[in-house]
């Protein structure tokens, strides 16, 4: 690293679970910003918007606002309307995000989903039935794009591991023999616009998270310090399994201060 200027932070399992900060998380954020460093909160959060999260975040302590945090859902709209301009877009997804998919062409019922250029995957929840998976099925097999926001295969809650999108995706992919085109990570887009966002270069940030491929290995491959968190979705063994090996492991968010002031002491 030439220098650290910034930190790329993931929020679910890294600052918090289930939206309650984990322990030493609010104070470790404060010190990061009072020692200067960009902050950017990057998430493939699909079931709120910016301003929702920021509010929850800001409410349980932690300094952020919406300007900090970049959503899968926010990157998807801006990548549809660059590749897709004007397409109707199916919305598969659990959650209220339309906040954040501002000129995306959102068309719904059995004509528009009939008619859709797009389909987009987000998060999962109760709407990923058989009914909405095979209409999506559908789509795709009449000559729809398949857009997902990300291919996380769980995430952690306060009852504990969750199936998320990604686990559907596989089976939507190989059912209708198409890759979709990921638009939050891991895909090097999504990191390249959160460095953009924090005005640094690669080698001058970190991201911390607890997806060890998704979060740490994909912000590698992008050039950038990869911190993974032994928290939130973290488990050895997909630790051990994974495609690479992080340049740190830490037991939480809480000891990212310490990491970073190690990091930036090396390089006087």
């Amino acid at each position: 690293m030439a220098s650290v200027r910034a930190a790329l932070i993931d929020i679910d399992g890294v600052l918090t679970v289930s939206w309650q900060p984990l322990p030493g998380a609010v104070e470790a954020l404060r010190e990061i910003r009072a020692a200067g460093l960009g902050v950017a909160l990057v998430t493939n959060t699909t079931s709120r918007t910016r301003a929702s999260i920021a509010r929850v975040l800001a409410e349980a302590g932690f300094p952020v606002s919406a300007e900090d945090i970049l959503t899968a859902p926010a990157v998807t709209a801006a990548y549809l309307a660059e590749h897709w301009p004007g397409a109707r877009c199916a919305l598969l997804n659990s959650g209220d995000i339309a906040e954040d998919l501002g000129g995306v062409t959102v068309v719904g019922g059995d004509e528009g989903d009939a008619a859709a250029d797009v389909v987009v995957v987000g998060g999962a929840g109760p709407e990923f039935d058989y009914a909405a998976l095979n209409r999506a099925f559908g789509q795709v097999r009449r000559g729809a794009r398949l857009v997902a926001m990300h291919r996380n295969l769980y995430w952690r809650t306060d009852q504990g591991l969750q199936l998320d999108a990604g686990a559907f995706l596989v089976g939507l992919e190989q059912a209708a023999r198409v890759e979709a085109e990921i638009t939050g990570k891991p895909s090097a887009a999504f990191f390249e616009a959160a460095l953009a966002h924090v005005g640094a270069g690669a080698g001058e940030a970190v991201m911390v998270g607890d997806d060890i491929e998704s979060d740490v290995l994909a912000a590698q491959r992008a050039g950038v310090t990869g911190v993974l968190v032994r928290t939130g979705k973290y488990l050895p063994e997909t630790h051990r399994a994974a495609s690479g090996s992080p340049d740190h492991v830490i037991d939480s968010f809480a000891d990212l201060p310490a990491l970073l002031g190690r990091l930036r002491g090396s390089e006087q």
